[in-house]
């Protein structure tokens, strides 16, 4: 696993929905903000401006997350091709009273995309093999 990276996020009380519990939404946004930390690293020195989600895949939400605890994000690129790539994210939670435990997972798909001379983006080889 040469292209990975990680994220840690506090869980804080605007983050819980109405049963108190970390609100969905919120952790695969910060799963797709890991997924771009990733992505950063991937297409360092490759010439592309940076990579859009293109899709986000296989969400499994496996454990409820409560305020006050940390969610640590591992990601890691599983596979590659000519202009996109797909990052494996696992997020754990974590709290002062309990053992680390998977809370998500979710398979994020990323394009690389180039600026052009005219502003606009396009996709664009990344040219890195796993």
């Amino acid at each position: 696993m040469k292209y990975k990276a990680k994220y840690s996020q506090l869980v804080m009380p605007d983050d819980a929905n109405n049963v108190g519990t970390l609100f969905g939404g919120h952790m695969i946004s910060w799963m797709d903000l890991a997924a771009a930390k990733v992505a950063y690293r991937f297409l360092k020195g490759t010439g592309a401006s940076g990579a859009l989600t293109r899709a986000i895949d296989q969400v499994e939400f496996k454990e409820a997350v409560y305020p006050g605890e940390w969610v640590n994000f591992e990601g890691h690129i599983s596979t590659a091709g000519t202009t996109s790539f797909q990052v494996i994210i696992d997020a754990y939670a974590e709290g002062s009273q309990n053992k680390k435990r998977l809370a998500c997972t979710a398979i994020i798909t990323m394009v690389a995309v180039k600026k052009e001379d005219d502003g606009t983006y396009s996709k664009c080889p990344h040219g890195r093999t796993l």
